[in-house]
C-alpha cells in the first residue's frame, strides 16, 4: 500500500499532556487542540514529502528511507534524524520522541508518538 494521499485528522489522545510533555506553551495547546490538521504524503520510491497543515502553520519534511535528513518537530526545531520503514510503517526517533507512522489500511493512517511513558495518538482519515 502506498502512503500517498491527503488525511484529515479524526481523533486524537493524549494531545495535551504529550505537548505540555515536549514544551509547548499552554496557549499554543489550547489554539492547536481543536484544529483538525491535514497531511498530505507524496510517496515515490523510497522518497517521502510530507506537509501538515494545522491552522496557519504549516510543516513539510522531505526524507529518504534509511538516509539522514533533517526534520522539523512539531515545537519547530530541526533535527537530524533516520526514518525506517518497516512494512506498512514509518518509524523515527526525533529529540526522544519515538514516532511510529502507520497506515492501518487504505483509508486510515494512525500516528503515535511516544515520550517518557506519554503516548499522543493521532488517527487520520483520507479525503
Amino acid at each position: 500500500m502506498s502512503f500517498s494521499g491527503k488525511y484529515q485528522l479524526e481523533s486524537q489522545e493524549n494531545f495535551e499532556p504529550f505537548m505540555k510533555a515536549i514544551g509547548l506553551p499552554d496557549e499554543l495547546i489550547q489554539k492547536g487542540k481543536d484544529i483538525k490538521s491535514v497531511s498530505e504524503i507524496e510517496e515515490n520510491g523510497d522518497s517521502f514529502k510530507v506537509t501538515v497543515t494545522t491552522g496557519s502553520k504549516v510543516l513539510v519534511n522531505t526524507f529518504t528511507i534509511g538516509q539522514e535528513a533533517e526534520l522539523e518537530t512539531v515545537t519547530g526545531e530541526k533535527v537530524k534524524a533516520v526514518v525506517q520503514r518497516d512494512g506498512n510503517k514509518l518509524k523515527v526517533s526525533l529529540k526522544g520522541i519515538e514516532s511510529v507512522t502507520e497506515l492501518v489500511d487504505s483509508h486510515t493512517i494512525v500516528n503515535t508518538m511516544t515520550v517518557g511513558g506519554i503516548v499522543y495518538k493521532r488517527t487520520s482519515k483520507r479525503v
